[in-house]
Parts: C-alpha cells; sequence; structure tokens
C-alpha cells in the first residue's frame, strides 16, 4: 500500500472530526463485528466473561481501541514513534498475532462505511483505508 499523501492526511483529518463524538458506538461496533466475523481474534480474549457484541466487555475494549485510532489520528506524520508503547504492549505483554490488526481494521473500515454513507466517498475511503493500513505497520514495527 502507498504511504499517506498530505491530501489523504488531510481527508482522514477532516473526517475524523465527523467521527468525533461517536467514537464509543463506532469502537463497539467494529470490534463486535470483528469477534463475530473472525471468531479466531476470540482467542485474546478468552478470559472474559461474555464475548457476544455489545456486551460490557467488548464496548469497553471497543472504546479503548477507537481511542487509539482518534489518538494515531493526532500523531499521523509519524505513526511508527506515535505508537510505539501500543505496539511493545502487544508483541511482548499481549502477543496478539500482528495479522489482528489488519482484521481490525476491516471490521472499523465497513463500520465507518454504514455509519457515514454520504461522508464515506471513495477519495475519503482510500484516505481512511492507507490510513488505518498504517496503523496496522505501525503497531507492528515490534515484531520485525
Amino acid at each position: 500500500m502507498t504511504s499517506l499523501s498530505a491530501k489523504d492526511k488531510d481527508r482522514v483529518r477532516a473526517f475524523w472530526a465527523k467521527v468525533s463524538g461517536k467514537e464509543d458506538k463506532i469502537g463497539s461496533d467494529a470490534f463486535s463485528r470483528m469477534l463475530v466475523v473472525y471468531p479466531q481474534t476470540k482467542t485474546y480474549f478468552s478470559h472474559w466473561k461474555d464475548l457476544s457484541p455489545g456486551s460490557a466487555q467488548v464496548q469497553k475494549h471497543g472504546k479503548t481501541v477507537i481511542a487509539a485510532v482518534a489518538d494515531a489520528v493526532t500523531k499521523i506524520d509519524d505513526l511508527t514513534a506515535g505508537l510505539l508503547s501500543l505496539s511493545e504492549l502487544h508483541a511482548y505483554k499481549l502477543r496478539v498475532d500482528p495479522g489482528n490488526f489488519k482484521i481490525l481494521a476491516h471490521n472499523l473500515l465497513v463500520v465507518l462505511s454504514i455509519k457515514f454513507p454520504k461522508d464515506f466517498t471513495p477519495e475519503v475511503h482510500v484516505a481512511i483505508d492507507k490510513f488505518l493500513a498504517a496503523v496496522a505497520r505501525a503497531l507492528s514495527e515490534k515484531y520485525r
């Protein structure tokens, strides 16, 4: 995937401004969708009592995930450095397969397109897709 251009970054920031205030629902929906569509991702959360869509734990983690994505938007000019601590956490402590970052990114892309059908133009789609791919790469940095 190609890198983010200045125009892509502007589109990501502008689109994310529209997401602002709706992050918790979007995070919960994307995380819930990932657990249903890609059930193998549940292995990292087997210690949770309830992995059903919209459960309290799923909502809480969805909120955590979307907060990290929102933070990544503010660090869009240097995602590798900006997400270093999250990369270390997922690589060394949580030992999450980095392929799951792409899976979550895909589910987030789907939810964003559903929640913002008029704003999710083809140009925004490309920019958000490139951004989420860059986030996944940055999170995978400590796996190398």
